[in-house]
């Protein structure tokens, strides 16, 4: 970014946080209207945060000097952006509805919908029961083994989805690598009426892989070691088709997703099998078309004052570099979005913790904030002291739907009052004189209401959005995440970085290679000594 924008930013900072949120408000009675965007009927009331126009004037001024505009038309162009792996990045593609898009001279489009209607008609042969059990009993059960993109999405739209399951199917997940999950779930299952469903694009990843032949092997110890009942109750999302036919997988059944696509980004591809067979495919569509609405509105909403992800992105980017906040809370007011969370932290975390530029130069300024939440109403009860009365500001998205067919009219009151509450308590606070003058009014004497006082102060002026979802559908739910991976990709362009590699998921792994040779084979390599004391006590323990 040019120096003078940023030094624009810093001056300007150092005004805003001389003033109150309580004091822009009363200083300006139309400034909710002013600051809160809408599309299709999703609302985002960002008035509660420390800006004013001119601040997001010089944001977005900021934001162009970085060529914003240029680089989202780049990314749904297929121009390979994602620099360190010299690949496109094209998740937007795979729920959108056009039928060409070229990558070095090939149509992905024919691609991506063949796949889709591979989907679908497995989809419907599971539901209508035409694909059967070996024994000849319908699929109920469906085991999704899979780690990171491949679990953590699939996880918070199932969960986020159960009212649209359909009828007569459950679904498991399987992801650590630790033996008590999986043998957790075997005990509740039916070999002959259970779907695994093992995702994993080289079918090499070791968590996955161990889980998966871990399953195979309990199936066959179930079927007296019939090999070719595997076929019917082994599907594989992956490309390497050796691998998968090696495991018994019947050509047909493997389901193929391409490099471009990352795996946080990766439940709109056949990664997303679970989740159709799961609500059905024509609700996973849906779940599609939720996204392509809000693709189209980043792409195509040009005035960037009104462009949600440019907004959203560009707020926690004045937080993170400005105001030195390291940190967010995801905040949902839904219990269905309990896992989103954790599906936001990896999609952050992952895309921008990095220290290094797309031109390979340090960074010398904050890049991506921590990342952490859990359902709003459970939060109140937990972490919420800190994020009133703590010594550090923590921004919160809150979340929350105006409607839910499948709760209850008093207990969604009870939601929102809770919600609206909150966010109101984040911003006024709460004054000595105000805690003193509840306290006397209580009875309490003089001289006691003056120390307790001092404990019930609020400091308020703490930042929080509300993010309104008409309901929580399949619709609505790929809107918001996807509001979540553009909001990634504009403060990616902000700080310079490849928002779509992970190139530090890699050194523990492989060190992990190492440690297991050493477990497994009892002569210990060169470590620290710490790592070596611990590698010795496990073996003796082991043993």
């Amino acid at each position: 970014m040019q120096q003078e924008l940023f030094d624009q930013l810093r001056t300007h900072q150092q005004q805003i946080a001389k003033i109150s949120l309580q004091d822009m408000f009363n200083a300006d009675s139309e400034r909710a209207k002013k600051l809160s965007l809408e599309t299709d009927g999703l609302i985002f009331d960002f008035s509660k945060n420390k800006l004013t126009e001119g601040t997001l004037d010089l944001l977005l001024n900021a934001a162009k000097s970085q060529g914003i505009q240029a680089k989202i038309q780049a990314m749904f162009n297929a121009e390979k952006i994602n620099n360190t792996e010299d690949r496109a990045v094209l998740h937007t593609a795979l729920r959108s509805e056009k039928t060409s898009l070229l990558l070095d001279g090939h149509n992905v489009m024919d691609d991506i919908h063949a796949v889709k209607i591979q989907m679908a008609e497995f989809c419907r042969k599971i539901h209508t029961g035409e694909h059967l059990g070996y024994t000849g009993k319908k699929i109920t059960t469906i085991v999704n083994i899979g780690i990171g993109g491949s679990d953590l999405g699939p996880v918070l739209i199932c969960q986020a989805l159960k009212p649209y399951r359909q009828a007569g199917i459950n679904i498991h997940f399987i992801s650590s690598v630790d033996g008590y999950m999986f043998n957790d779930i075997i005990t509740e299952i039916d070999p002959e009426t259970t779907l695994f469903v093992v995702a994993s694009k080289t079918f090499t990843t070791q968590e996955t892989m161990t889980n998966a032949h871990s399953s195979r092997n309990w199936f066959l110890a179930q079927t007296n070691n019939n090999t070719a009942a595997i076929a019917k109750h082994f599907i594989a999302l992956s490309t390497n088709a050796k691998a998968v036919a090696e495991f018994g997988i019947a050509a047909e059944n493997m389901f193929e997703f391409w490099d471009f696509v990352g795996g946080r980004y990766s439940s709109w591809s056949a990664i997303g099998l679970s989740i159709a067979l799961y609500i059905g495919w024509d609700n996973f569509a849906e779940f599609l078309a939720g996204a392509n609405a809000m693709d189209k509105h980043f792409n195509e909403t040009t005035d960037l004052r009104q462009n949600l992800p440019v907004i959203l992105g560009l707020i926690g980017y004045w937080y993170v570099d400005f105001f030195d906040y390291r940190s967010l809370v995801i905040s949902p007011y839904n219990t269905r979005l309990t896992r989103f969370p954790a599906y936001i932290q990896q999609l952050e975390m992952e895309s921008n913790g990095k220290s290094v530029k797309t031109n390979g130069d340090s960074v010398n300024y904050a890049t991506c904030p921590i990342v952490w939440g859990d359902s709003g109403i459970n939060g109140q009860h937990a972490y919420y002291q800190l994020l009133h009365q703590g010594t550090q500001v923590v921004p919160m998205d809150i979340i929350i739907a105006a409607s839910d067919k499948f709760s209850n009219q008093e207990h969604n009151d009870i939601l929102w009052s809770n919600a609206l509450a909150q966010a109101e308590a984040f911003m006024t606070g709460k004054t000595y004189a105000t805690a003193e003058a509840e306290l006397l009014a209580q009875g309490m004497d003089a001289v006691k209401a003056s120390e307790i006082a001092k404990h019930k102060v609020f400091a308020g002026n703490r930042p929080s959005n509300m993010l309104v979802l008409p309901e929580i559908s399949p619709r609505y739910l790929g809107m918001l995440i996807a509001l979540y991976e553009h909001k990634v990709f504009v403060q990616g362009v902000m700080w310079e970085i490849n928002s779509f590699d992970q190139w530090g998921v890699e050194l523990g792994k492989q060190l992990a290679k190492k440690v297991l040779a050493d477990i497994e084979g009892g002569a210990i390599s060169n470590h620290d000594s710490s790592t070596t004391t611990l590698i010795q006590h496990y073996i003796s323990t082991r043993k």
